[in-house]
């Protein structure tokens, strides 16, 4: 009887620096415009339910991004959930572009660290 699954032995050598340095860069700079869409909804949000301006909606929405918690005091019951909302979105964010941006150097360690099965 074949087997369900027909996984295929691969063993191929670790990328070259430059491929290495390239995924590296490529996550980053993915990692950079995640970051930047965030800000983003974070300002139109703040702007949209708590009636901020550019600056004030900036100036939160990035203290809440790095953690640092809100600036200004709302008023609003919709200002307060987008907080929320923004806070928890923003606690899950940091950890997804974490793991974007260490994914090549995790995978590259893994690689090195495989151990090639012996056949009896």
């Amino acid at each position: 009887m074949a087997p369900i699954l027909n996984y295929e032995k691969r063993h191929e050598p670790v990328a070259p620096r430059y491929k290495f340095r390239s995924r590296l860069l490529f996550n980053l700079v993915l990692g950079v415009v995640v970051i930047a869409a965030g800000l983003a909804i974070g300002m139109a949000g703040y702007q949209y339910f708590a009636g901020m301006g550019a600056v004030d909606a900036f100036l939160n929405s990035a203290m809440i991004l790095s953690g640092m918690g809100p600036i200004g005091e709302l008023t609003s019951d919709g200002a307060k959930i987008f907080a929320g909302l923004y806070a928890i979105f923003c606690g899950l964010l940091i950890f997804a572009v974490a793991g974007l941006i260490l994914a090549p150097v995790l995978h590259r360690v893994l690689h090195r660290f495989h151990v090639e099965d012996s056949e009896e």
